[in-house]
């Protein structure tokens, strides 16, 4: 089997080095799905290599040509160029902080290399507004985006919050009447914010969930949890710490 030549969008999940001059990749395409890719000559000091490691910074957002080759673990790069250049989620610490929570949290429950475009356009479009947000709309997004990622992986949670079903199972990913029998759950008001940030369908509404920060972190370790109980090895997230920091 050949392989093809192949035009898609990714976005960069991880860049390690490799060798002199090169980078393995792994990128998030939009038409193969999680994918390691061996891009040579990009860390030279010549002309023709100045530069180009920059653009698998984590987060970019990249138009690719590449090979594709289904029997092969390691595909290769034959062009690659920004598809959006960022203003500020390269460069402001706090958008940076959240763009790789994104990126450790997609990266974490993308197992298999197979196409979902549904939830690549997700999670592009969801970079491109963070870089556009304000304040109040970044420092919430994280939250947002935990929610609204457990869809696209089988394990979103039921939006029936009521009165009368107030209390987060987050076990079985849905509000129940009385606190489970097991220490998994959220109640009062962290279950409240969960089901308003369910209905909240656009990043630009986020600016209306009014949270204090230690409130915001105290419901990040919740949704970190609810991660662990649904997706195999998943561990604690490294990004967690820096973005607690940085949102206080």
């Amino acid at each position: 089997m050949t392989d093809k030549l192949h035009s898609t969008k990714g976005i960069v999940l991880r860049t390690v080095r490799y060798g002199e001059t090169s980078v393995i990749v792994t990128i998030f395409t939009e038409l193969f799905g999680i994918q390691s890719y061996l891009v040579n000559g990009v860390r030279t000091s010549s002309k023709k290599g100045s530069g180009k490691a920059n653009l698998f910074q984590p987060s970019a957002i990249l138009d690719l040509i590449v090979y594709h080759n289904e029997l092969k673990n390691l595909q290769r790069v034959k062009e690659f160029k920004w598809a959006h250049i960022y203003m500020h989620v390269l460069s402001d610490v706090m958008k940076n902080a959240v763009a790789l929570f994104f990126v450790e949290l997609l990266a974490k429950c993308l197992k298999q290399p197979e196409a979902n475009p549904e939830l690549f356009y997700f999670t592009e479009d969801a970079f491109l507004h963070l870089d556009k947000s304000n304040g109040a709309v970044t420092a919430n997004f994280p939250l947002y985006f935990a929610i609204h990622l457990a869809n696209f992986f089988g394990f979103r949670i039921n939006d029936n919050y009521s009165a009368a079903n107030a209390v987060l199972d987050l076990q079985e990913g849905e509000f129940v009447k009385e606190k489970p029998g097991h220490p998994y759950f959220i109640d009062e008001k962290e279950a409240a914010v969960t089901a308003q940030l369910l209905r909240t369908m656009q990043p630009e509404e986020l600016e209306q969930v009014k949270l204090n920060h230690e409130f915001r972190r105290n419901l990040l370790l919740t949704y970190e949890r609810y991660y662990a109980l649904h997706i195999p090895d998943f561990g604690s997230m490294k990004t967690l710490p820096v973005l607690k920091e940085i949102l206080a």
